[in-house]
């Protein structure tokens, strides 16, 4: 973790717990507009987007079922793919998983995962890296909020998940209605009304679902 990208997250968002998992606190970005900005301006222009200073509607659900179900990650070796902030990673931690694996193509979300881990006193190891062309490494729970907001990043996603859930791990998204969501590969699991940064989502609260994919065939229509 770079000394410079720590210091970046500590000066550009503000230790806070999270609105809808106020067990976890993290870095949090109090203005989401400036820091956007900041972050992709001319001299940042290949930056990835801050996702990393945001609590996205899809990782606080996520992170508020498996708080409320430490069964499903307890003594398990957990996944947490695009993990921004690392507000899933650290719930799983929190709740005694094995161990946690947080892949991010971001170095800036990778120093603020570790960063918010250290915050709340549990061990993620945070990895830079694309990994979707690849496997779960083993994981046996493979966790993912908010990752279907484009259809290049859906098609991705949609091939690595059913890849682990055809290996054996439970795959868990957190989803506000995203529009390349592939709910007919899914089943509901839990909903939730989940307070969001107006700026960010033109809402202040979005209805979010929990859904596990299931390996086989989409379901039939009817």
């Amino acid at each position: 973790m770079s000394e410079l990208n720590s210091t970046f997250v500590r000066l550009h968002a503000r230790l806070a717990p999270v609105a809808f998992v106020p067990e976890v606190r993290l870095h949090q970005a109090d203005e989401p507009i400036g820091l956007w900005e900041l972050t992709e301006g001319e001299f940042r222009s290949d930056q990835p987007p801050p996702f990393w200073a945001f609590a996205w509607a899809g990782g606080q659900a996520l992170a508020r079922y498996v708080t409320d179900h430490p069964e499903l990650v307890a003594d398990r070796r957990v996944l947490d793919l695009a993990s921004g902030s690392g507000l899933v990673a650290v719930a799983a931690a929190r709740v005694g998983a094995t161990s946690v694996r947080a892949v991010e193509v971001d170095e800036l979300a990778v120093a603020a995962v570790a960063l918010n881990a250290e915050a709340n006193g549990v061990r993620v190891d945070a990895e830079l890296g694309d990994i979707l062309d690849g496997d779960a490494g083993g994981a046996q729970v493979v966790l993912a909020g908010d990752v279907f907001y484009s259809e290049a990043m859906a098609r991705r996603m949609l091939r690595f998940l059913l890849r682990a859930a055809r290996a054996g791990a439970r795959v868990l998204v957190g989803d506000p209605g995203r529009a390349f969501l592939p709910r007919d590969r899914f089943d509901e699991l839990a909903t939730y009304d989940v307070p969001v940064p107006p700026a960010l989502e033109s809402a202040t609260v979005k209805r979010t679902t929990v859904w596990e994919l299931r390996p086989g065939l989409p379901k039939a229509d009817g």
